[in-house]
């Protein structure tokens, strides 16, 4: 069986340092405050990595940004936060050849929990050996990890490869980590990045590690030092600028936000020409939006100049209270919400998004045929958003602040393209089911992003961020945990 043990940092990941990831383990999981200090802290960090003593800097690194947070905070943190980075800096010729062999182990000199579930899920490693932390008799992190975890590398190496020999050792250049002198000794064959293409990678050019579809937590850009420096200098000036936005947004008439929206630093894109406004007795279009914030229906309706009501699924009561639009809460009682929106097309315009639940990746979640029965007047509407700082949606936080966080960006731009309605023969009026009109309009939308469609649901999103099915808080360590196999999965047909 042919076998390969590669280290994580500097070789499977194109960064060495892993200084940034323990900056979101200690924004993530505790807040601002841990996150300045551990910031404040970098000068001498840097200063012991410079004169050799790497460990004690790791150590460092890891008791500032874990000490006294629950295990289950940190392996949220790490199932809902940190994948998404790690992706961000894969080196994928590294992991081209690292999928080539039989067995693969990872060898990391962060703490394991922080890296497992990555490792395991998305690179499709067999086994993950770094330092395991300590946690006291009530579950918290005491900031320290084992000894032994560090200084048994290479025994834990030949554990798993029951000692025999390995086929290729991954490792970096004049690397001074311990891990790399202990487990290279039982390689055959070692080799340092740049990697090149061989025969046999070319072989698996198709295959690519499972996406990360579903991530969490508040910051956009990975925190290296000079970008965390920059975040804290602009939060108090991104929370002044985020109350003017809010209270202009709550007091401006519709027609005049986008023209005001540039003189503080926001922008909407808009392609595509949007409908006209029912005529008097004529029940109102159907807007069907994909959902990347709860911003969606209400730069929908700035766009169109009219307070549209939107269709809303287990939003918090302070973003109902705050909404600048009327808002219509779902029951999750089939038949009662489809009459309520019919009830709504009766009177004028709504605005729906079936996938119930927002998605920050170039993905589309399955859509809810419900949409589809009620009315044969649907216009598909691609919405999109680009923001620097701050993420605008959260399954693990608190979603009050959505709409705050999203307006403390310097510049957020949001995107709407109108498609042309549905002509009659592409919905249920021509005999088609709701499934197949769902599905078609799935795949526009995602055509028009250039996303892709899968078959995730807004349960299966939760289960994978928050460890619940995203309607009541599941406070059990065993469902905090839960583990969901988030495979890649295509388009119904």
């Amino acid at each position: 069986m042919n076998s390969v043990v590669s280290e994580l940092e500097g070789t499977l990941l194109k960064n060495l340092d892993v200084f940034s990831y323990f900056m979101l383990v200690a924004f993530e999981a505790s807040g601002l405050i841990r996150f300045v200090v551990l910031l404040t802290l970098w000068p001498a960090i840097r200063f012991l990595e410079i004169f050799g003593m790497e460990d004690i800097s790791l150590k460092v690194m890891i008791f500032v940004s874990v000490a006294g947070i629950h295990k289950s905070e940190i392996e949220s943190v790490s199932r809902a936060v940190l994948p998404k980075f790690y992706m961000d800096d894969l080196d994928m010729e590294a992991w081209k050849v690292f999928n080539s062999y039989d067995k693969r182990v990872v060898v990391t000199k962060m703490p394991r929990v922080m890296v497992k579930r990555f490792v395991k899920e998305h690179l499709l490693a067999d086994e993950v050996i770094g330092s395991e932390l300590i946690f006291n008799r009530f579950g918290f992190a005491t900031g320290f990890v084992h000894c032994d975890s560090i200084t048994s590398v290479s025994e834990s190496v030949a554990k798993v490869f029951n000692n025999e020999v390995i086929t290729l050792g991954m490792t970096r250049i004049n690397t001074t980590t311990s891990s790399n002198h202990l487990f290279s000794k039982l390689c055959k064959e070692q080799i340092q990045p740049p990697y090149k293409k061989s025969q046999k990678n070319n072989d698996n050019q198709l295959v690519r590690p499972h996406p990360v579809i579903f991530h969490d937590g508040r910051l956009v850009k990975r925190p290296t030092p000079s970008t965390s420096l920059l975040i804290i200098l602009w939060i108090p000036i991104g929370i002044l600028l985020a109350i003017i936005r809010l209270t202009l947004g709550a007091i401006l008439p519709f027609w005049a936000i986008p023209h005001l929206s540039r003189l503080f630093g926001g922008k909407v894109i808009v392609k595509g020409k949007p409908p006209h406004p029912p005529s008097h007795g004529n029940s109102g279009v159907l807007f069907v939006c994909t959902h990347r914030t709860l911003m969606d229906p209400v730069v929908l309706s700035s766009v169109l100049h009219r307070k549209i009501p939107a269709v809303t699924y287990s939003i918090s009561r302070l973003s109902e209270i705050l909404s600048p639009i009327p808002t219509v809460r779902l029951t999750r009682m089939r038949n009662v919400d489809a009459e309520r929106i019919k009830h709504e097309l009766s009177k004028g315009d709504l605005v729906v998004c079936p996938e119930g639940t927002t998605c920050r990746e170039p993905f589309l979640l399955r859509f809810s045929a419900l949409f589809a029965e009620l009315t044969d007047r649907i216009v598909p509407v691609a919405m999109n958003y680009r923001v620097g700082f701050f993420h605008a949606t959260t399954a693990r936080g608190w979603k009050g602040l959505d709409p705050v966080f999203f307006f403390m960006n310097p510049r957020p731009v949001y995107e709407v393209t109108f498609l042309n309605q549905l002509p009659v023969e592409a919905t249920c009026s021509s005999g088609k089911s709701p499934h197949d009109v769902a599905n078609y309009v799935q795949r526009i939308l995602a055509a028009t992003l250039g996303f892709e469609c899968t078959n995730f649901t807004r349960k299966d999103k939760y289960r994978v961020l928050a460890g619940n099915d995203g309607i009541v808080c599941c406070t059990s360590l065993a469902a905090r945990v839960m583990k969901v196999v988030s495979t890649f999965k295509p388009c119904l047909p």
